[in-house]
């Protein structure tokens, strides 16, 4: 790889991440952090391919803890790519949440409405979230790097991973 390849690759890394950062941090300003009136239990009570398993979630009961984790969750993975800390776990929490809207939304086989096939946005970012692990996305202008040389990280090999 030449060294333009590799500047413009690393920008595009960097481009992905802060991308991502800002579609999860949007995302969290208008749940429960600064919309007292959300409910992520209102959204998936309105699921049709998988409304059994995520009736479970939808209770009253659940919806304070859910919203809660919905909410903050957006929060700490918008920030987490922002600044580029633990990036492989925050990219694998947002895969697992986009798949998550992305089952919620089907009415298979098609995704919120007719024009969306199968793939929509939410498995397009869910690549471009794999991609970002794949390429170690914290290391490119961020902080995963400056992370993994810190002693007490080297210390203990179970934060490791988190900033690999």
């Amino acid at each position: 790889m030449t060294e333009s390849e590799t500047r413009a690759e690393r920008s595009f890394v960097l481009l992905f991440r802060l991308l991502m950062a800002w579609t999860f941090l949007y995302a969290a300003s208008h749940q429960g952090i600064f919309n007292p009136k959300f409910s992520a239990a209102e959204f998936l009570g309105g699921t049709k391919t998988f409304h059994d398993v995520y009736a479970v979630l939808a209770t009253p009961a659940a919806d304070p803890v859910l919203t809660f984790l919905v909410s903050y969750g957006h929060l700490l993975i918008g920030l987490s790519l922002l600044v580029g800390l633990m990036v492989r776990l925050s990219a694998a929490c947002a895969i697992a949440l986009l798949l998550m809207y992305w089952t919620a939304h089907m009415d298979w086989p098609f995704i919120e409405n007719r024009n969306n096939f199968i793939v929509d946005y939410h498995i397009v970012y869910a690549v471009v979230c794999a991609y970002l692990i794949y390429k170690r996305a914290g290391h490119v202008w961020g902080l995963d790097g400056w992370a993994g040389r810190l002693p007490f990280v080297r210390r203990h090999a179970a934060l490791q991973p988190l900033v690999a």
